[in-house]
């Protein structure tokens, strides 16, 4: 009995090949696209809130209340706040993959991950955007400069 050499034995030369999209290929080069992009987005983030100005002194009210009411920082901090919550419902995800031994409860767990994530990122987006900095009852020593004495 003679091999050839034409025709190399590989454990997945006889599986069908699965069509469609690869959920799995996709989630996994996400993680990696989103990784990256959020590690700019964080250390540009706390670049510019311990490192310019007065450093963590300078955190309050007033600092978060000039810096939201520039749409520059706004999309940064909704973009990083998007990212960062598909990032870790995805790794969540697939730690319930590989943990959740019975089909039913890796539904449940799964959907718990969808609803929490959901929950949270339109929660942090309408705080982000509907942030007023100037607000009625504010004390004026805790207010950004640019808001005008009441």
């Amino acid at each position: 009995m003679a091999t050839t050499i034409d025709a190399p034995r590989t454990p997945y030369s006889s599986a069908p090949r699965h069509r469609g999209v690869n959920w799995e290929k996709w989630g996994w080069v996400y993680m990696r696209a989103s990784g990256v992009v959020l590690l700019i987005l964080i250390f540009g983030h706390l670049f510019v809130n311990l490192m310019l100005g007065d450093g963590i002194k300078a955190i309050d009210f007033a600092f978060v209340g000039g810096k939201w009411s520039d749409p520059f920082w706004q999309w940064w901090d909704v973009i990083m706040l998007w990212l960062a919550f598909i990032h870790g419902g995805n790794g969540m995800r697939t730690i319930v993959n590989d943990y959740a031994t019975r089909p039913a409860m890796r539904t449940i767990l799964k959907g718990a991950i969808a609803v929490a994530v959901v929950v949270l990122i339109v929660l942090g987006t309408l705080v982000v955007f509907t942030f007023d900095p100037c607000p009625a009852n504010g004390l004026p020593s805790e207010l950004p400069e640019f808001c005008s004495p009441l």
